[in-house]
């Protein structure tokens, strides 16, 4: 075996250690900022192209099908919302294996994916105005863009950083911390093996998303299309914290 191979042999538990710090980390504050983009996503995408949920793709059915039992306008996007999520989520696996990435590295690329995708809903409804015909074919393609972006959201959290708590499955996280709390005021006929920490991080993401649609509801209301500008500026803010940990990661490398 070469030196090269010896030494790099030899480092690899140090690697793997401080990866594990760094997952750690990110998981700490990564997750409840990615709940803030979440909500503003989900919400600006609600009222500006058609009432389709960006972040919630299942609820898109049941607005398809309360607009069908009341003979509603029926806007196809919400139909090809789901499948638009899914062929998203086997292209970001794709970018993730291709990138042979894992863990912190592997959380900043997708990171710069998200950003781009949401910079790119920003750039296309400032130039066509899709709210101006939520229905129509410009609102379908910045549903495309902004549900893609949601999908990468979901994707990197489960192929970076498993031991995170979804970011927009809010009736999970509502289950968890009630469900927790009930067992943490319970103490000696606790029925989950949850813990503290566990109850926190559920709140955590609850209030970062509900504080991501509160703000969005005002920006929609006074900047329109231009709404969108806001999870843009804080997925930018999201990326540029977590880039010193990629750049710390790959150079220990």
């Amino acid at each position: 075996m070469s030196t090269l191979a010896r030494s790099s042999t030899l480092r690899n538990p140090d690697h793997q250690a401080d990866d594990a710090a760094e997952l750690s980390r990110l998981e700490a504050w990564l997750p409840p900022s990615l709940s803030v983009i979440a909500g503003m996503a989900d919400l600006t995408g609600f009222f500006t192209l058609g009432h389709i949920f960006t972040a919630h793709v299942t609820g898109n059915l049941v607005v398809a099908a309360a607009a069908v039992v009341h003979a509603d306008p029926f806007n196809l996007a919400q139909a090809l919302a789901i499948v638009v999520f899914m062929l998203a989520l086997a292209v970001v696996w794709l970018i993730a294996q291709a990138s042979r990435r894992r863990g912190p590295s592997l959380a900043r690329l997708l990171l710069l994916v998200q950003f781009l995708l949401l910079a790119a809903v920003l750039l296309f409804s400032v130039i066509t105005r899709p709210s101006a015909d939520p229905t129509g074919l410009m609102a379908g393609i910045a549903v495309i863009i902004a549900v893609s972006a949601m999908a990468c959201q979901y994707a990197l959290l489960r192929l970076a950083i498993p031991g995170a708590i979804s970011t927009a499955v809010m009736t999970g996280n509502l289950t968890n911390t009630v469900l927790s709390l009930m067992d943490l005021l319970a103490k000696d006929r606790a029925l989950l093996s949850v813990d503290a920490g566990r109850l926190r991080r559920s709140v955590h993401l609850l209030l970062g998303f509900l504080l991501g649609c509160v703000v969005s509801a005002g920006a929609v209301f006074v900047l329109k299309d231009w709404a969108w500008s806001l999870p843009v500026a804080l997925s930018g803010v999201v990326l540029a914290c977590a880039y010193p940990v990629g750049r710390h990661a790959e150079s220990a490398r």
